[in-house]
Order: structure tokens, then C-alpha cells, then sequence
């Protein structure tokens, strides 16, 4: 196994916006690797590649067993309806808050072959799907907590360092 440091909060990768991927190369094909084999340690739902270093649009899941990858994901659809659970994240370790977002979401991208890949869901999938989007675009979940929250959260991670 290729094991990969995540990234974490303060890291300026996790705050860059992440390239599209334009061509599969075999560098590209590792990071999928790598994305496929580091998101199966315990306790991961979700991986993007930034958490691991690498500035491109693709992240991993494992949820319940069910595995993946999507390249270029891009969200086309949320729900009004909105869920407030508890949500953590591997780049801000051990803190959890509850994060408002929309109960479904859909992505569409690609995958090695250029084949299009949907990932859509409620619940979980739809936090998931936004939350790794997220990072792609360079946002860490802390910074959707409501203001409060929000300002708990940056002081824990003060507090820590």
C-alpha cells in the first residue's frame, strides 16, 4: 500500500483551488490508486486528493463498504431540503460540529476511461459529495459552520498548536 499523509488544516494545498484533470497519465492513475487504497483505513468516508497533497480535482469514497473514485467532480444538483448533523473531517482531526447543508446532492465527473461517473445521494452521500467537493475548491468545513460554531472550532485548533 501506498500510504499518504493526510494534510492538515494550515497546509496551503487544502486552501488552492484544485486543477482539472485534462489528461489521464500514470501519475494520474496513481493518485487514483492511492486515493482507492488510503480512503479504506478506518474511520475515512471520504478522501480528496489535496488532503494528500496533490493539487487535482478527484477525490475517493468508502461508505458502508461501497468504494470509488470520481475525476473533475462537479456538483449539478442540491436539494432545498437541508440536514444539520455532526460532520468532521481527516484535515481538522478529532472535531466535529454540526454543518447545515443540503440533503441530497449529485456530482457528475469522470473516470480513468473518460467515462461519465455519477455520485449522488442523501444523508451521508449528499454530505459527503459537498464536503469533498469543498475541499477541491479549496474550503475546509469549518468554514460553513454557522459564525459561533465557527469561531469554537478556530479556537480548539489554537488551542491545540
Amino acid at each position: 500500500m501506498s500510504y499518504r499523509d493526510i494534510r492538515i488544516i494550515g497546509d496551503p494545498v487544502l486552501r488552492s483551488v484544485c486543477d482539472p484533470i485534462t489528461r489521464i497519465t500514470p501519475g494520474i492513475e496513481q493518485l487514483v490508486r492511492d486515493l482507492m487504497e488510503n480512503v479504506q483505513e478506518p474511520g475515512r468516508a471520504g478522501l480528496a486528493a489535496n488532503q494528500i497533497g496533490v493539487s487535482y480535482r478527484a477525490f475517493s469514497w468508502n461508505i458502508e463498504g461501497n468504494t470509488g473514485y470520481i475525476l473533475n467532480p462537479m456538483i449539478v444538483e442540491t436539494s432545498d431540503e437541508t440536514q444539520d448533523g455532526d460532520e468532521g473531517c481527516l484535515s481538522v482531526p478529532d472535531l466535529w460540529y454540526p454543518c447545515r447543508r443540503p440533503w441530497y446532492a449529485r456530482a457528475e465527473g469522470i473516470d480513468l476511461q473518460g467515462n461519465k461517473v455519477v455520485v449522488e445521494g442523501e444523508e451521508i452521500w449528499g454530505r459527503l459529495i459537498q464536503h469533498e467537493c469543498d475541499h477541491l475548491d479549496g474550503y475546509i468545513y469549518v468554514d460553513r459552520l454557522e459564525r459561533h460554531l465557527r469561531k469554537e472550532a478556530l479556537t480548539a485548533l489554537r488551542s491545540r498548536k
